[in-house]
């Protein structure tokens, strides 16, 4: 390994000569002067790891000496050394982006403390979170083969998340393939659970988890409020693992009081599990008490064109007298407009905002090809989300609501999962479209690669007709029909879809904030 190489600028430098014997003999390079304008031509000539910077010096002072070290060398970390503990001093040190802040007199040790911090700090990070995950791995993979409840399912999957992204920033990828695996065996045993329990549920309310349907009553109506505003925002297609990935952002204007995993009904696909969200009904039930406002997988129109009416009639029946507004936010124009225009919004009990999130991020009706070159693995995915979040209205909408005192509910209606595997299937010109489930008469399938549902009304899903049924895709899986087969699949592969059996599609997020 090459020697670092450390610039110490202080005008008593010759005090400082135990401290410098000290880290030479750690086999540190020190080069040393004694005044800012010298630093200044040194660091134009030679390359540096880190500068040790004294901030009182006659001359260039220490604060003006950075300044100049950053027009010329922006990433070259330097750390500020002082007398003075004057609170404006670490201000402007901290606001130039500063490495560290030492007070005199510093010993040894700290120097060192500090040279590890900010340059072995990614060695030993790595080290240590591959050492963890090494001795947590055991304990997920028993974990995996005793999982019995929905609620261990989701502390489960919760815990991988962790991991992953724990993992994502570190140099061994041989970790991070292992996690990868753990994930795929993980959905394998998920499939399991859901295709034994999942009908159960609707027999016995009393053991399912909360979902869809029941999200609102459970989870939403209670924190309602004649005495603060509340802001709902539903985020079309949000994983679990994209929610954490501006979940830092978020912080800076909101608390977090509560997160709680819920489980999005099958399918999971916005007309059926944000429909369910809205009117909190199964889809079933939907068709039956509201024909004028519920449309089938083949029926023409949009699907999702009556979440306010929905939600309007969950509001009567629950009996809750309050004032609402509902926004669905398709695109960023109108996402701008609301953000603009959000005061308006102070005096409902209740605001909705659906943001329909990866229409926002293709911007067209190929947003397949899009996501498959800006993401094209999860941990890309995570990243497009945090920038798309950092720079879209949404953000605003938030800020927005923080500074009018909004208390805060964010949710989604299902996530994604990056489909790798074709599963064939025959159906009917009838036979719905989605990759991941499919509904219709006398379906063709592999049956090891799907949960397959022959009467829907024992999940509480509409029957097109007498003898329709649905399948639901397991982990990965994705379904293509034989014509054009290597076509499609070569098209789909490595996409990300919704409609299946999946951790990433099923366990959501239910996230409640105050303001700061």
């Amino acid at each position: 390994m090459n020697s670092i190489k450390i610039l110490w600028v202080d005008d008593e430098i010759d005090l400082l000569k135990p401290h410098i014997l000290f880290l030479e003999k750690r086999n540190y390079t020190i080069a040393t002067c004694q005044s800012g304008t010298e630093a200044l031509e040194i660091i134009d000539e030679e390359n540096f790891d880190i500068v040790f910077l004294d901030e009182n010096m006659p001359g260039l002072t220490g604060l003006e000496t950075l300044n100049e070290i950053k027009e010329k060398r922006a990433s070259l970390p330097v750390v500020m050394i002082t007398k003075s503990e004057e609170e404006y001093i670490m201000e402007e040190a901290i606001g130039s982006k500063i490495a560290d802040y030492l007070i005199k007199p510093v010993n040894p040790n700290q120097i060192l403390l500090s040279l590890k911090k900010n340059l072995d700090h990614s060695r030993l990070v790595s080290e240590k979170t591959t050492s963890s995950y090494q001795q947590e791995f055991r304990k997920i993979a028993m974990d995996m083969a005793m999982v019995n409840s929905h609620e261990e399912w989701a502390e489960l999957y919760q815990k991988l998340i962790y991991w992953e992204l724990e993992l994502e920033d570190i140099e061994d990828t041989g970790m991070f393939e292992i996690l990868e695996s753990q994930k795929v065996e993980a959905n394998s045993q998920f499939f399991k659970f859901i295709d034994k329990n999942y009908v159960d549920w609707f027999q016995n309310p009393d053991d399912a988890p909360i979902m869809s349907h029941n999200l609102f009553k459970s989870k939403v109506a209670p924190e309602l409020s004649k005495d603060q505003p509340t802001l709902l925002i539903v985020i079309d297609n949000l994983r679990y693992d994209q929610w954490k990935a501006f979940e830092p952002i978020i912080n800076n204007y909101y608390k977090k009081e509560s997160e709680t995993p819920f489980y999005s009904i099958l399918p999971s696909a916005t007309q059926y599990a944000r429909n369910a969200i809205f009117s909190g009904l199964m889809p079933s039930e939907m068709e039956r008490r509201h024909p004028e406002y519920w449309l089938n997988d083949t029926d023409e129109g949009g699907k999702n064109m009556h979440e306010n009416d929905f939600l309007t009639a969950q509001l009567e029946r629950l009996g809750l007298n309050i004032k609402h507004e509902y926004y669905k936010i398709t695109n960023e124009k109108s996402g701008k407009t609301l953000a603009d225009n959000f005061k308006g919004c102070k005096d409902n009990d209740l605001t909705v905002v659906v943001y329909n999130f990866v229409d926002m991020l293709s911007h067209s009706k190929t947003e397949m090809e899009v996501i498959k070159e800006l993401a094209s693995n999860d941990k890309s995915y995570r990243s497009l989300t945090a920038s798309w979040f950092k720079n879209s209205p949404l953000l605003e909408i938030i800020q927005q609501a923080q500074h009018l005192g909004f208390k805060l509910l964010l949710t989604t209606d299902h996530g994604t999962i990056n489909v790798k595997n074709p599963s064939k299937v025959i159906g009917d010109k009838n036979t719905s479209l989605n990759l991941r489930y499919k509904t219709g008469k006398s379906l063709t399938y592999e049956k090891k690669e799907v949960l397959a549902v022959k009467n829907p009304k024992t999940i509480s899903l509409p029957s097109i007709n007498v003898s329709s049924s649905f399948i639901f895709a397991k982990g990965d899986y994705f379904f293509a029909y034989p014509n054009n087969y290597n076509h499609y699949v070569s098209y789909y592969r490595n996409t990300y879809q919704h409609g299946g059996i999946s951790l990433e599609e099923m366990i959501i997020p239910f996230v409640t904030l105050s303001p700061r």
